[in-house]
C-alpha cells in the first residue's frame, strides 16, 4: 500500500469520527482528513473524486442506510483500477461472520477494530 496522502473516515458516529481524526494526527499525518457520517454521501463523494492520491478509506459497518457492507459493494466499481485507494474496516464489530463477510468482499483490504490507534496510522505512514 502506498502511504496515503489522505485518509477518509465513513462513520455515522460523531464522536469515533474525533476520536479517529485525533489518533490520524497523534500519528503524525498532516494531510486531508475527509469525514462522512453516511455512506450515500461517501458514495457520492467517491464518484466525483478522481481518487489520483494515496487514500485510505476507514469503513464503518454499522449504519443506518446503507451499512458498511453496502457501502463496500457499491464502491467496488468505483474503485476498480485505483490501486492508490485502499478501503478498511473500521469497526466495533469483533463477530467472525463479520470478519468472515468482509474477507469475501475483494475491495475491503483489510478489517480494524476500534478504536483506531495512533500506532495502526503509524504502521500506515510507516513512521516509527
Amino acid at each position: 500500500m502506498a502511504t496515503p496522502a489522505r485518509f477518509i473516515l465513513i462513520d455515522d458516529s460523531d464522536a469515533d469520527n474525533v476520536f479517529h481524526e485525533i489518533m490520524i494526527r497523534r500519528a503524525g499525518f498532516t494531510g486531508e482528513v475527509r469525514i462522512f457520517d453516511n455512506g450515500v454521501d461517501a458514495l457520492k463523494f467517491l464518484r466525483d473524486d478522481p481518487l489520483a492520491q494515496p487514500t485510505c478509506i476507514f469503513l464503518d459497518i454499522n449504519m443506518p442506510v446503507l451499512d458498511g457492507f453496502e457501502v463496500a459493494q457499491q464502491a467496488t466499481r468505483l474503485l476498480e483500477g485505483k490501486p492508490a485507494t485502499v478501503l478498511l474496516m473500521l469497526t466495533s464489530s469483533d463477530a467472525p461472520q463479520d470478519r468472515q463477510r468482509a474477507a469475501e468482499l475483494p475491495v475491503i483490504q483489510g478489517y480494524v477494530t476500534k478504536p483506531l490507534t495512533a500506532d495502526v496510522v503509524r504502521q500506515m505512514l510507516r513512521v516509527d
